[in-house]
């Protein structure tokens, strides 16, 4: 070869590798980002994570101290409620014995009124067959 063709073939040969030279660096590029970016993604998703981890463990902690206070308020309130129904019931006893009592009271009442009364009914009613007999 002449030396013009030989420094044309030398030239385009080596035109060619910085092409292929050049090609695969641009693959290589982009990956290599690619990889800083998606790193770089996972280390923030990690932190997030992280964060999120933290905040279940802060509010697992704020619902298991609600549900104590929830529970301590409920068997205050069924307390009260069962002393409540005992002072109802109480009252009621003591209501009916008030009014049996009053009843017992006027019943042993009657029935001497009514002895006293069977009594002044047998009086007079011998003193009226006295009366008709004296009239005979």
């Amino acid at each position: 070869m002449k030396r013009p063709a030989r420094k044309a073939f030398v030239l385009l040969v080596g035109v060619g590798m910085v092409l292929i030279a050049g090609c695969g660096g641009q693959q290589a590029s982009p990956s290599v980002k690619q990889s800083r970016a998606i790193a770089a993604e996972n280390i923030e998703l990690k932190k997030q994570l992280e964060q999120r981890n933290k905040e279940i463990e802060t509010l697992k902690a704020q619902h298991s101290e609600e549900i104590k206070k929830q529970t301590s308020s409920l068997a205050a309130c069924q307390q009260e409620k069962e002393t409540w129904k005992n002072k109802a019931q109480q009252n009621i006893r003591d209501q009916v014995k008030g009014v049996l009592d009053a009843v017992m009271e006027d019943n042993t009442r009657l029935r001497e009124e009514n002895k006293e009364l069977k009594t002044q009914i047998e009086q007079l009613q011998k003193k009226a067959t006295q009366g008709q007999d004296v009239q005979k």
